[in-house]
């Protein structure tokens, strides 16, 4: 276990700021956030928002980052400026097109500089709200085309999509697995994936084990975000408190399929007014003990028998008698 890396959103941690810094007028910097997470146990890695984070040169980030016994995991690119409201790599006009491209590559260029070769692009904004408003296939195309010239810009940086089905878009360019898989292998460089997020998935009506599997087989998983829900928004919940025995089983097949990078917590601890030191703590602990319950699961063929069957019965008092107390 203390080899596994454990990242989360930084701004997490701007979450009941009053708590932590009583005379603290505003929002908390960056700097602050950084050394309030580093006081979460278990907690290893941060991730990025670029440019939003990046507020201080990169130096000083890189040393504060160290001082709080953490590391960066990966660079996420957030194309909210108002010129990107109607697309960033779709956007109708060229020039803001090849804005979005050239400040991606920037964001590369960051991580390489925090040690990081993972560069996330969720793209809300890039999609449509009405019909008759885009051209599908223009679209598209260029959605693809940027994909691919951002990755082939950085061979060596793992460059990976993040889908959801819509927000802020009405519907998004890249709403589901299939769609992120189809993308992938028309841009065709090697050093493309895909990040699941768990509540993405469930907003998408999809199975998480069963995407994470259909990625493996045709793509590569290069980032996971792990929260939960209630499957009709983002909800953005800590891991494992909705659906814990779907968590299990996205975890089972994650590591089945040999998944090695950060289990990353994209939780919302601001939006509930939680305390995020320890809503982090919470979520790494929980995922510890699904782990754990993951190598149970490794070693029991009559699981895998019964999957082989497809005997359900079997499968669920297999998984019960090692999820549930037994009486």
């Amino acid at each position: 276990m203390s080899e596994l890396k454990f990242a989360t959103r930084l701004n997490s941690f701007s979450s009941g700021a009053h708590l932590y810094w009583p005379d603290l007028q505003g929002k908390p910097s960056v700097l602050q956030m950084i050394a309030r997470a580093g006081t979460a146990k278990g907690l290893t890695h941060l991730d990025l928002n670029y440019p939003q984070h990046i507020t201080n040169d990169i130096s000083t980030m890189r040393q504060a980052i160290a001082d709080a016994g953490l590391a960066v995991n990966g660079m996420q690119m957030r194309w909210d400026a108002p010129q990107f409201k109607i697309g960033a790599f779709t956007n109708p006009d060229a020039k803001i097109r090849r804005e979005a491209i050239e400040l991606t590559k920037r964001g590369i260029d960051a991580g390489r500089e925090f040690g990081s070769t993972l560069m996330t692009l969720w793209m809300g904004q890039d999609g449509f709200d009405y019909c008759f408003q885009a051209d599908y296939k223009k679209i598209w195309e260029d959605a693809v085309s940027a994909v691919r010239e951002v990755a082939d810009y950085a061979p060596d940086v793992d460059v990976s999509i993040e889908y959801k089905p819509n927000e802020p878009r009405a519907y998004s360019i890249f709403p589901n697995v299939t769609s992120c898989l189809l993308a992938v292998e028309e841009a065709g460089s090697p050093n493309l994936g895909i990040t699941l997020d768990f509540a993405h998935v469930l907003f998408a009506n999809e199975i998480p084990a069963y995407a994470a599997a259909m990625v493996a087989r045709r793509s590569r998983l290069l980032g996971l975000d792990l929260n939960d829900g209630w499957g009709k928004r983002d909800d953005g919940l800590m891991a494992g408190s909705v659906n814990p025995r779907a968590t299990l089983e996205f975890l089972w097949q994650m590591q089945r399929d040999g998944y090695k990078g950060a289990y990353y917590f994209d939780t919302f601890p601001d939006a509930s007014g939680l305390d995020p030191v320890r809503e982090a703590e919470t979520n790494v602990l929980t995922v510890k003990r699904l782990l754990k319950l993951c190598d149970k699961l490794h070693e029991n063929p009559a699981l895998l028998d019964a999957i082989s069957r497809q005997d359900a019965v079997s499968s669920q008092q297999i998984v019960n008698d090692i999820m549930l107390a037994k009486e």
